[in-house]
C-alpha cells in the first residue's frame, strides 16, 4: 500500500461548479466509490467486488463520475484481448463552489456530508466509539473562511495518511452559521 495514498497523481482540490457535479457526488454509491479511490486506483471489477454490487451498476456510476470530471482513467492494463481501465479521482478534495452559476441551474441543496456522517456513525455511537465536539463562536465571515482553510488542511492530512489497520474510520468536519443566541456586546 502506498505511503501517501492514493497511488496516482491528482489535484489537491477541485471546485464543483456545475449542478450535475454536485448531484453526482450526492449519490451514496458514488460517494463510496470516490472514498475507495482514496486508497488506490481500481477497475470497475474491483470496485464492484468491494461494494458488493453488480459490475453493470458500478460501471454506470463510474461513468457518471467520469462524465462529470470527478474520475479519470489513470492507467490501463492489457488482459488477454481486453484493455482494463483503472480509475482514479481527479482531486483529493471536492467542494461545492459558493457562487451560484451565472444564469444557470441552481445547485442541488440536498447533499449533506453531515447527514452521511450521522448515518455512518450511528453504530459507533451505540458502541461508545464515537468521538466528536460541537462548538459555537461569534466570529467574522473572514475568520470563518480562514478557519475553513485550516480545516481543509486537516482533511488533506487525513486523506494522505498511510493506509494500515483493519478498521475504516470516518472523519467529518465543517463550519456553518447558526441562529443560536448571542450575548449583547459588553459595555
Amino acid at each position: 500500500m502506498a505511503d501517501n495514498p492514493p497511488d496516482y497523481e491528482l489535484a489537491d482540490r477541485m471546485a464543483l461548479t456545475e449542478p450535475a457535479q454536485v448531484r453526482a457526488v450526492g449519490h451514496p454509491l458514488r460517494t463510496e466509490i470516490l472514498q475507495l479511490l482514496h486508497e488506490r486506483a481500481a477497475t470497475v471489477t474491483e470496485l464492484a467486488a468491494a461494494v458488493e454490487r453488480p459490475k453493470s451498476t458500478v460501471a454506470h456510476h463510474v461513468d457518471v463520475l467520469t462524465r462529470n470530471g470527478l474520475l479519470q482513467v489513470v492507467r490501463t492494463r492489457r488482459v488477454r484481448a481486453i484493455e482494463e481501465r483503472f480509475y482514479g479521482r481527479t482531486a483529493r478534495m471536492f467542494y461545492v463552489a459558493a457562487e451560484p452559476p451565472p444564469g444557470g441551474e441552481e445547485m442541488p441543496r440536498d447533499f449533506n456530508d453531515f447527514e452521511v456522517a450521522a448515518r455512518e456513525s450511528a453504530q459507533a455511537f451505540e458502541q461508545g466509539r464515537l468521538w466528536g465536539f460541537i462548538r459555537r463562536a461569534r466570529i467574522s465571515e473572514d475568520q470563518a473562511s480562514q478557519f475553513w482553510d485550516r480545516m481543509a488542511e486537516l482533511v488533506d492530512e487525513f486523506d494522505r495518511m498511510p493506509r494500515s489497520g483493519e478498521t475504516m474510520y470516518g472523519f467529518a468536519i465543517g463550519i456553518y452559521p447558526t441562529d443560536h443566541a448571542t450575548l449583547p456586546t459588553a459595555d
